[in-house]
C-alpha cells in the first residue's frame, strides 16, 4: 500500500492540457515549478543517500500542493545506483 500527501492540485498534466487551468500558470509559477522539479531531481541524483533515476518523469508524475510546489511522484520504474557509480546499463526501454 502506497500512502501519498493530499495535494490538492493535482498533477501538472491537468494544468499543462486544460485550456482554463493552463492560464493560471503565469510564467512565475512555471518558474517555481520548473525550479522544483530540478531541486527534485539534484537531491535525487546528487544528494541523497542513495542515487536515484526516476526513468518516468512527465507531467503526469509531477505532483501540485496547495501553493503549487512541486513533488516528484511514481517510482515504479526508478533504478538504484551506488553513491560512487556514475554510469549503468540498460538492457531494455522503461518509462514513456
Amino acid at each position: 500500500m502506497l500512502v501519498y500527501e493530499y495535494l490538492p492540485n493535482t498533477s501538472l498534466n491537468k494544468y499543462l492540457f486544460d485550456p482554463v487551468k493552463r492560464k493560471l500558470l503565469n510564467w512565475e509559477i512555471r518558474y517555481k515549478i520548473i525550479e522544483g522539479i530540478t531541486r527534485g531531481l539534484l537531491y535525487l541524483h546528487e544528494d541523497s543517500q542513495l542515487r536515484i533515476i526516476h526513468r518516468d518523469l512527465k507531467a503526469s508524475n509531477i505532483l501540485l500542493d496547495g501553493d503549487m510546489n512541486p513533488k516528484i511522484s511514481d517510482f515504479g520504474l526508478a533504478k538504484l545506483f551506488g553513491s560512487d557509480q556514475t554510469r549503468g546499463n540498460a538492457s531494455q526501454m522503461a518509462g514513456t
